[in-house]
């Protein structure tokens, strides 16, 4: 089995990788090659030096023909521009998120329509599909029923690919599953431009003596899930077969979120890490950023995810103690030990 990564070197496609070199199969079927394709390859990777990796490094829309050189059977489409950058630059979004995909999916076409196997491609789609229009408001709990009304470019251009991954696999010239990932909470690393991104820097950074800003209210409700969910819950929709127990019908599947204020999670942090950590947070309203990450929902009905034995994280305790077991070396705050009672 030959399976491409896009995006591969990015957060979430490392932690997809190191899952399935750790693997070494993919629906029940030995890994042959892991193709990691990205714009940026980091020095010195590991993961380049796994004997199953290939690496295309580059633009995605001008390596295509590398990439499709030998016949592709999974496809996990995770390369993305993400919400700010998509805000303020429309032009961006539109080629990095709507032309690659399409561009790619075509590919896959061609490949099918040339004899070779139907690729499995597997779209990361966001919670950022929804929004709440004037004439038509999001309801109090929100599941793959709910008409998606995006407020902002990114989920716009998120909806679109999810109906084109749709299409394509309707008229039979792939087999396309779309998985809504929630916000991922606690990523590690240098933050980024995405407008949830401080959902993770009002922890990462404190843990690791650094100060932080937290550009909304502390009552807005979020949806979360950790990285080790939502790596679990991408390769589970991978897996999934199509029918009853499986993956019915052409609709997404939105991951199991874990729901809560960001007051909530600020107390959590105080409650693991101390006084001293969590008073590295400060609230810094910016009406942009609220107004994107406040469109979103924050209230789910999982039954679709749970359906393929999927469950939101226990808690946010859990997902902060796990962050900072996964990076000692990004934590220089140290945690008190659990208690039998954990909060949200």
């Amino acid at each position: 089995m030959r399976i491409v990564i896009t995006g591969g070197f990015g957060f979430l496609g490392r932690q997809v990788a190191d899952a399935l070199l750790k693997r070494r199969t993919l629906c029940q079927a030995p890994i042959d090659r892991l193709v990691l394709a990205d714009r940026f390859v980091p020095d010195g990777t590991t993961l380049a030096a796994d004997p199953l990796v290939d690496v295309v490094r580059g633009d995605l829309g001008e390596h295509l023909d590398e990439i499709f050189a030998r016949p592709v059977d999974v496809l996990i489409h995770l390369a993305s521009a993400v919400s700010a950058e998509c805000e303020a630059d429309f032009d961006l979004g539109m080629s990095a998120n709507l032309d690659t995909t399409r561009a790619l999916l075509d590919a896959a076409r061609a490949q099918s329509a040339a004899g070779g196997p139907m690729p499995r491609v597997v779209f990361s789609s966001s919670v950022a599909v929804y929004g709440s229009d004037a004439a038509l408001p999001l309801p109090p709990v929100v599941s793959e029923a709910t008409l998606p009304v995006p407020q902002s470019s990114y989920g716009t251009q998120k909806r679109v690919c999810e109906q084109l991954v749709a299409e394509y696999t309707r008229r039979g010239f792939v087999d396309g599953r779309v998985a809504r990932l929630m916000t991922v909470s606690v990523r590690p690393g240098k933050p980024n431009a995405a407008a949830s991104g401080f959902l993770s820097g009002i922890v990462r950074e404190p843990l690791a003596g650094l100060p932080a800003t937290c550009p909304v209210s502390p009552g807005l409700r979020v949806a979360l899930a950790s990285p080790r969910r939502t790596v679990e819950g991408i390769l589970r929709i991978t897996e999934a077969e199509r029918g009853p127990g499986g993956l019915e019908g052409g609709l997404p599947v939105n991951l199991p979120a874990l729901m809560l204020t960001v007051a909530e999670m600020l107390a959590t942090l105080r409650r693991v890490a101390g006084d001293a950590v969590a008073d590295l947070v400060t609230l810094a309203p910016d009406p942009a950023i609220e107004a994107i990450v406040g469109s979103w929902p924050a209230a789910f009905d999982n039954a679709r995810a749970t359906a393929l034995g999927l469950a939101p994280d226990e808690n946010f305790e859990s997902v902060i103690r796990t962050y900072m077991a996964d990076h000692p070396e990004a934590v220089t705050a140290a945690a008190p030990p659990a208690t039998g009672t954990i909060g949200p």
